[in-house]
């Protein structure tokens, strides 16, 4: 009598939809190393022709090291502001229902489609001293476009559906009866928001954020022109290598280049690690 192998206790293992282990993994190593590793080789490997007192003489220029502050500072204050605003409207997406939800919901996401240079321009036209919202801010001795905080708003409009779609899915699978049943148990709201709601959002939260700092610190066409461009006090990164290419100084372009992707690599693994933190937490 022979035995069947589920008797036999043999496990058999479920097949994959896209099978082919060795394949997959080929083809994704393949993919990443000509997408990512060659070009970001080919960044470091410019710059380490530069010699180790040309680079630091680059990394310690002021107007470099300006422009860097200028960089991270806007896109670490958009994205700290993002997380606040897009976890709201991610929240009123999904908790509520009102006429006009799925255009708002449809909204979030024109900065992907819409060319950031457009963006730009009409952040420009709308926070300008003459512009609409620029016109209300003059009298009260707020400027807006030309400085720092045009770029800040201009991060926050690029940044906010990073936030949002990042956060919707995880509002979508909190059940309403866990905020119901910490009512029943005497909890007021912030101590439902912060107790119950927050320790199971925090990890997207944290990713969001992620996202919407890096590419706040890579953006550049719709920042160029809400800015000013003016050096030592709203020139940033991107638009400095830029401006080196221009100048045919290539070894400086990539010397600033490479700074923004050390920093950048520092920052989102430090990030990484808070993620990483939290969802052991409170995963």
């Amino acid at each position: 009598m022979t035995t069947a192998p589920a008797e036999a206790g043999w496990r058999f293992r479920q097949p994959s939809v896209i099978p082919g282990f060795g394949v997959t993994l080929g083809f994704s190593l393949t993919y990443l190393t000509l997408i990512i590793l060659i070009p970001l080789s080919g960044l470091v490997w410019h710059t380490a022709a530069l010699g180790w007192a040309d680079f630091w003489a680059i990394a310690t220029d002021r107007r470099t090291i300006k422009a860097l502050q200028v960089s991270f500072g806007t896109a670490f204050v958009a994205a700290a502001v993002n997380v606040v605003f897009g976890t709201l409207v991610a929240w009123v997406l999904v908790r509520y229902r009102f006429p006009g939800r799925r255009i708002l919901d449809a909204m979030v996401d024109l900065p992907f489609a819409l060319p950031t240079a457009v963006a730009g321009i009409a952040l420009t036209s709308l926070y300008a001293p003459k512009g609409w919202v620029g016109s209300l801010l003059a009298p009260l001795g707020i400027k807006v476009a030309y400085t720092p905080l045009g770029i800040v708003i201009a991060l926050i409009f690029v940044g906010l559906p990073f936030v949002v779609r990042t956060v919707q899915p995880i509002i979508e699978e909190i059940d309403r009866e866990v905020e119901e049943a910490a009512a029943t148990l005497g909890a007021n709201r912030f101590q439902t928001i912060s107790r119950v709601l927050l320790p199971g959002l925090t990890p997207a939260i944290v990713t969001g954020f992620a996202l919407a700092f890096a590419r706040g610190v890579g953006e550049y066409g719709s920042v160029i022109f809400i800015a000013g461009n003016l050096p030592y006090v709203s020139e940033i990164a991107p638009l400095l290598i830029v401006i080196r290419l221009e100048e045919f100084h290539y070894a400086a372009a990539t010397g600033i280049a490479t700074i923004m992707l050390a920093i950048s690599f520092l920052m989102l693994l430090v990030i990484n690690l808070i993620q990483s933190w939290s969802r052991k937490r409170y995963g």
